[in-house]
């Protein structure tokens, strides 16, 4: 099964479906959803998050993505730490621009993880293992990933929890295109804060 045929398969009526049947484990496998997309990004966070918000309610739903998506990053920050002198890691580590964004992770701190974190398009399970890689403190970082989060995860959950509205109300429905084209637009600013930053390092180096 190739990237393309999953990600097809993961549609928000195809993950709803999955939480149904799996309804009498209660609140796991929501959790395990938004929890594995830290270790194979190239699952949907944007679908899971949505169908915990259908399923479980609002808060309820946000929360269960919350704990999933906060514990899958630590994770992979952990085991990334743990097992980073490894010869695969220290190969990654070698790479220019992961040795770039981990010299800017560990000049800024807090403030850069937190705000990619906010953003649902940008590529947090790559920030994971840079991360983890990097000197950053594990307090700095886990503050992060839960603030951050907790920011992008609401905003998706507030989208996902009443679908049929979002036909029913155009009015919503335009106010939240708007809000994800906003959440886009400031994504692709941090990324070229850092390619800035990078650019600058670079001329530093020369």
């Amino acid at each position: 099964m190739d990237i393309e045929t999953i990600k097809q398969w993961f549609t928000l009526e195809n993950v709803l479906s999955m939480l149904e049947q799996y309804r009498s484990f209660g609140v796991f496998p929501g959790i395990a959803a938004t929890l594995l997309e830290s270790f194979f990004p190239v699952l949907p966070m944007f679908v899971f998050v949505m169908a915990n918000a259908a399923a479980f309610g609002l808060w309820k739903g946000f929360l269960i993505s919350w704990i999933g998506a906060c514990l899958g990053s630590i994770l992979v920050f952990w085991l990334t730490r743990k097992i980073g002198q490894k010869r695969f890691f220290h190969f990654v580590s070698r790479h220019r621009k992961v040795r770039q964004f981990m010299h800017w992770i560990e000049r800024h701190g807090f403030g850069p993880v937190f705000l990619i974190y906010c953003f649902p398009f940008t590529p947090s399970a790559v920030v994971n293992v840079v991360a983890g890689l990097s000197r950053i403190s594990q307090q700095q970082f886990i503050l992060a990933v839960l603030l951050g989060k907790m920011v992008m995860i609401f905003t998706i959950s507030f989208i996902g929890y009443d679908i049929a509205a979002l036909v029913k109300q155009p009015l919503r429905t335009v106010a939240i295109a708007v809000v994800i084209a906003l959440l886009w637009y400031a994504g692709k600013r941090v990324e070229a804060k850092f390619s800035i930053t990078e650019k600058r390092y670079d001329e530093g180096d020369g």
